[in-house]
């Protein structure tokens, strides 16, 4: 067991996508978050200490996720690529370190509320912010670790949806402008519906051994070609909630939409490629695709909000 093991268990080409909805969420309150100078002062050390509280939940979901299959028999000796299953990182080595990063997370999360939250009178918003971070530290170690884990019944998608969708930008924008509107889900739709189809295509790449396995993914459940269909459901959502906030909602506040259009070209060609498969393992490389892509988006995003760019 040395570093890289740690290293490779952490998955930290997953983190762009974790970071896609902290993006958007700063990207939809920035303009609120001027009006108060107080506020606009605490704006990028809040986003900061939000995108280290998420990139640490991710991590800890990462490492739950490589124990929990692991245990529960559907990651075996001859993945190579698992930490613990490949046996190169012991499962009471895991749990410790699952249980430690935890505490850091939590002491992560419970210091930005504060932080953002500051000298106002916000009591109950932050109390419940912070029983929705605890709720997502359990969540990313109950998807495949532990008893009878959720993820192994098909209910991943829904987890992933609220927490890297609405909770992640709706929460994140909370804290940074200390404002809320209901619109706010709609661009939490666009990050939840992508992250989704990311989820749906790690698990039609795997489901024939979640099959074996045991592991009911929504995947498994619906089949493969149900779980295409599906998958384009989760894009036409995502880019229709987000045009509709652009275009419906805020029209003429968002720069650069010629080129956020441009980027959800690239999604219409990955469909095209999902369709065209009958290879499950011939959708590894889509899954970075589309995790990559769907962070450009969010990152142009804030920046076309933030930042004084010619878009």
């Amino acid at each position: 067991m040395n570093g890289r093991d740690w290293l490779d268990a952490s998955r930290l080409r997953t983190l762009p996508l974790a970071a896609a909805c902290v993006m958007v969420g700063g990207a939809v309150a920035f303009t609120d978050a001027q009006i108060d100078p107080a506020i606009s002062d605490r704006f990028w050390p809040v986003f900061v200490g939000v995108l280290c509280t998420v990139f640490g939940l991710q991590i800890l979901s990462n490492w739950a996720n490589d124990l929990g299959d692991s245990e529960n028999g559907a990651d075996g000796p001859e993945r190579l690529d698992r930490a613990v299953a490949s046996g190169r990182i012991s499962p009471q080595a895991m749990k410790q370190a699952v249980k430690g990063l935890g505490v850091v997370v939590l002491v992560s999360g419970v210091g930005t509320v504060m932080m953002a939250l500051q000298g106002t009178e916000l009591l109950l918003p932050a109390v419940v912010l912070i029983l929705l971070g605890i709720a997502g530290m359990v969540a990313a170690y109950r998807y495949t670790a532990g008893k009878n884990p959720y993820g192994y019944v098909g209910l991943g998608d829904l987890a992933v949806f609220l927490f890297f969708g609405w909770i992640g930008v709706a929460g994140t924008a909370f804290l940074l402008s200390h404002t809320w509107t209901w619109a706010w889900l709609l661009p939490g739709t666009l990050t939840g519906a992508l992250s989704v189809a990311v989820l749906n295509l790690n698990n039609m790449r795997d489901f024939k051994s979640d099959e074996t396995a045991g592991k009911r993914t929504l995947v498994v459940r619906i089949g493969w070609k149900k779980a295409r269909r599906y998958q384009a459901v989760c894009f036409i959502l995502a880019w229709t909630s987000w045009w509709c906030f652009c275009l419906v909602i805020e029209p003429g506040q968002w720069r650069g939409s010629h080129w956020i259009f441009a980027l959800s070209l690239l999604h219409v060609a990955h469909l095209i490629r999902v369709f065209q498969t009958t290879d499950p393992q011939a959708l590894d490389p889509e899954l970075k695709r589309v995790a990559l892509s769907t962070a450009l988006v969010a990152l142009f995003l804030l920046l076309s909000q933030t930042q004084s760019l010619p878009v």
